[in-house]
């Protein structure tokens, strides 16, 4: 198949999506303004410029008009057998707005929950593409009501996880160099993988920090990620007495995740909002322990009592309770583990989920609606 790809070339998420597609022997193109490193030789990146300074939201405004006549030439071009466009608002529309057929959109998560709810306009746009697009893939029970609320029928929306490699991410690559530069070889960890942003809180989860260590002094938090936050949630952590017992790691290369996760022993996500976590299952597929907050997406991974925690948003007093439990309490968390590797290994493992995609392209392809 000849797959053309309008999507965020910076995220991971995308880079992870389109390698497999090119190993398979796939033709696979990217269109879009920025990239990484790390993608397949065989990925042709189509990159669009921007106007400069980029300033939200006349510039972004500006760039889209130009966008849009640079991708209809580019899909003429390429000629590709299906379009999937990730994030319905902006990437999407481009998509639409192409007039090619058969195209997917891939929902993202904010893209439902939050964008359209926010604005009208992005409400409008949304249904638009929706309506446009011949198939939309999602990864949580949460967005594909969203979808339905928009407008989208049932048949066309087919639930697909991006999906976790169960051999990088494995309780077997603990890192002992890792655990000794963490400090934290034989000390209890407690790790947590979000953006420094609003959005995800991470703050709740700091001002646990001083709660938790009242009780189990010897407890270790490592914070992965970067944001706008990151100084404030230092100064936080400095002014809580508790910055000596967090190591703020900033911006963690998806290659090392693993190491990071399994030299630790809980995860914790404090987010307001979310689709399925990759983050989270990638915890769960090293075999931590989780507690997260109580959102529809992580009740569909996570079982109170059953193989993680779930507390209340905003309530860092409870988030400290259930860590403090789990420390005190190993054999559950051993337990949690054991049983979140095999959700993983059973719901969400990475071939599995790219060959429902493939095959997903594919009916598309020889069934054209």
């Amino acid at each position: 198949m000849r797959i053309c790809y309008i999507a965020d070339g910076s995220s991971i998420h995308t880079q992870r999506w389109l390698n497999y597609f090119a190993a398979k022997g796939h033709e696979v193109h990217l269109i879009y303004w920025k990239t990484r490193p790390g993608y397949h030789e065989n990925i042709r990146i189509h990159l669009l410029k921007r106007f400069a300074p980029f300033i939200w939201p006349v510039t972004r405004y500006f760039s889209f008009l130009q966008w849009n006549f640079r991708v209809r030439r580019l899909v003429k071009e390429i000629k590709p057998d299906v379009i999937d466009a990730h994030f319905i608002i902006d990437n999407g529309l481009l998509a639409a707005c192409s007039g090619f057929h058969p195209f997917v959109v891939t929902a993202w998560g904010s893209d439902v929950l939050i964008f359209p709810r926010r604005n009208f306009i992005w409400k409008i746009v949304a249904k638009f593409v929706l309506k446009q697009a011949e198939r939309v893939i999602c990864d949580s029970e949460e967005v594909r009501k969203g979808l339905l609320a928009l407008g989208t029928g049932p048949d066309k929306i087919s639930k697909i996880y991006n999906g976790i490699d169960t051999v990088k991410f494995s309780p077997q690559r603990a890192d002992e160099a890792l655990k000794n530069r963490l400090g934290i070889v034989s000390l209890p960890a407690i790790i947590c993988i979000r953006h420094l942003r609003p959005l995800y809180n991470v703050e709740m989860l700091v001002k646990a920090i001083p709660l938790v260590l009242k009780q189990a002094p010897q407890a270790r938090f490592i914070i992965a990620g970067d944001g706008v936050q990151r100084a404030y949630l230092e100064n936080l952590a400095t002014n809580l007495g508790a910055i000596k017992n967090v190591s703020f790691i900033g911006y963690v290369l998806h290659d090392e995740l693993p190491g990071y996760l399994a030299s630790s022993d809980i995860y914790v996500s404090t987010s307001r909002s979310d689709s399925t976590s990759l983050s989270l299952q990638e915890a769960m597929a090293c075999e931590l322990a989780p507690v997260v907050t109580d959102l529809p997406a992580n009740r569909e991974w996570v079982t109170d009592g059953e193989n993680g925690f779930i507390v209340p948003q905003d309530d860092h007093q409870s988030l400290a309770e259930k860590i403090v439990y789990l420390l005190k309490n190993s054999e559950t968390g051993t337990k949690f583990g054991k049983i979140n590797r095999k959700l993983i290994e059973d719901r969400a493992e990475y071939e599995k989920e790219m060959d429902k995609v493939e095959e997903l392209y594919k009916g598309m392809i020889t069934t054209p609606e």
